[in-house]
């Protein structure tokens, strides 16, 4: 029969006492020169971005547009994550020994949780405002206010939070002798927990990527076979879709793709099976983790690019509804909807 004996997260001895078959261990060298450097450049690129980047936006707090408000729960959920990122610099820095105590680890590992997912949903809010304000301008017209904004907000901070909690009633810590602080939880509850994280996966990424595929796909067929609209307009509206599929590509793909793998490995790991890729897999998993970090400092290219070109690209699609309507139309004025 197999043993399976862990040292710390992700790892584990399997050994076959009848055929003294021995699996490698998983190397955590890798993470301990890898991860605080990376920690340390979005700490301070990801504070000085978001910073100005509220600034700017609440120093015209009471002409905030309904895509502002959006923007501003980002940066938000970004500057939660970067105040985490000193202690999580110590604890990569002294070999993984959390000296903070469990209730802060899972304090940390959730803003983590919300950060990622709260991005997530935030862009998803901002991809569907877009797509109404360029494909349906006329439809919403005055229908949407700020109020609605921020009901939105907030649902979508609910709906992240509902999401997040389960993962704070897992083991974090393995006690006062290692000091661990695990992303996941401890190998006795591996099992149940890659189940929460495919479900997690489901409902708090993959929905939400296809909303935002959906929404800038459909952008670009009307951008690109509308002959009204110039070049530049055109290429200045895909602009931020290019940088969607960007931080979804780096940020929150391999991070999702790897961290099921490890959780998968972990459980073969644990169930006797040796995986001659367990030890790829981590380091990947590793990887992923920083890119997902990366996203505090590359949200802030949401702020230059989110309101740009919708100003003109509606008053084309408002000339074309109103030529169609003018009798209902034409004692009206088009209000911007951001």
């Amino acid at each position: 029969s197999f043993k399976a004996t862990p040292t710390t997260e992700g790892d584990f001895f399997s050994e076959d006492r009848m055929n003294k078959t021995i699996c490698p261990p998983v190397s955590f060298n890798f993470q301990h020169r890898f991860l605080p450097p990376v920690y340390i450049l979005v700490f301070i690129i990801g504070l000085v971005a978001n910073g100005w980047g509220l600034k700017s936006l609440l120093h015209n707090w009471k002409k905030l547009k309904i895509i502002n408000i959006f923007v501003l729960n980002l940066g938000l959920a970004d500057i939660l994550y970067l105040l985490t990122l000193p202690f999580l610099m110590v604890y990569y820095f002294m070999g993984s020994k959390w000296i903070f105590g469990d209730a802060f680890c899972k304090i940390t590992r959730f803003c983590f949780n919300l950060n990622l997912y709260g991005s997530i949903g935030f862009l998803t809010c901002i991809s569907v405002n877009r797509y109404l304000a360029i494909v349906h301008p006329v439809r919403v017209m005055g229908r949407l206010t700020r109020t609605h904004s921020v009901a939105i907000s907030i649902a979508v901070w609910l709906l992240v939070s509902v999401q997040s909690l389960p993962d704070m009633f897992y083991t974090k810590t393995f006690g006062n002798r290692t000091g661990k602080c695990y992303d996941t939880t401890d190998e006795i509850h591996v099992e149940d927990y890659m189940k929460y994280s495919l479900g997690w996966t489901l409902t708090g990424f993959c929905i939400p990527f296809l909303i935002t595929l959906g929404c800038y796909g459909h952008i670009a067929v009307v951008l690109w076979t509308l002959k009204t609209t110039d070049n530049v307009q055109k290429q200045g509206s895909l602009k931020l879709l290019f940088i969607l599929i960007l931080l979804f590509s780096v940020c929150y793909i391999p991070c999702h793709v790897f961290k099921n793998l490890n959780l998968w490995s972990r459980v073969l790991l644990k169930q006797g099976s040796c995986c001659e890729w367990s030890n790829r897999v981590y380091i990947a998993h590793q990887i992923s983790r920083s890119l997902a970090c990366l996203n505090s400092a590359l949200n802030p290219l949401v702020y230059l690019h989110a309101n740009e070109d919708i100003p003109q690209v509606r008053q084309t699609f408002s000339r074309l509804s109103l030529s169609n309507s003018v009798s209902v139309f034409k004692n009206n004025k088009l209000s911007s909807i951001l």
